[in-house]
């Protein structure tokens, strides 16, 4: 597998129907050729085809080129989330991205 990528909805209510969480995972052997960036773009298409207002994505703070790529796709940070969960036995923190469809007025 050399990645995948989902959106999934944030939440149950009606309110939220236009607002998903982005996935976008890459096999480390690959990780800074661009393969992400690919699969983040076919998400944003396909969101914006569907009528999603909204895109979150939660990014590890260390994870300086996942960052950096959602940036790039037009993501801006709007929050930070201290130790809200584990990994192997330590706490992580992850910083709070969205993009809202630029078709939506």
């Amino acid at each position: 597998i050399l990645g995948w990528a989902a959106l999934s909805p944030v939440s149950s209510r009606c309110v939220y129907a236009g607002v998903a969480e982005v996935s976008v995972y890459i096999n480390p052997v690959l990780s800074g050729k661009g393969y992400g960036s690919i699969l983040l773009q076919a998400l944003i298409a396909e969101s914006e085809k569907y009528g999603l207002w909204t895109l979150q994505s939660g990014v590890f703070r260390e994870n300086t080129g996942s960052f950096k790529m959602h940036e790039k796709a037009g993501f801006r940070q709007v929050g930070y989330r201290e130790k809200i969960g584990k990994i192997n036995g330590i706490w992580r923190d992850t910083i709070l991205l969205e993009r809202r469809n630029q078709n939506i007025k």
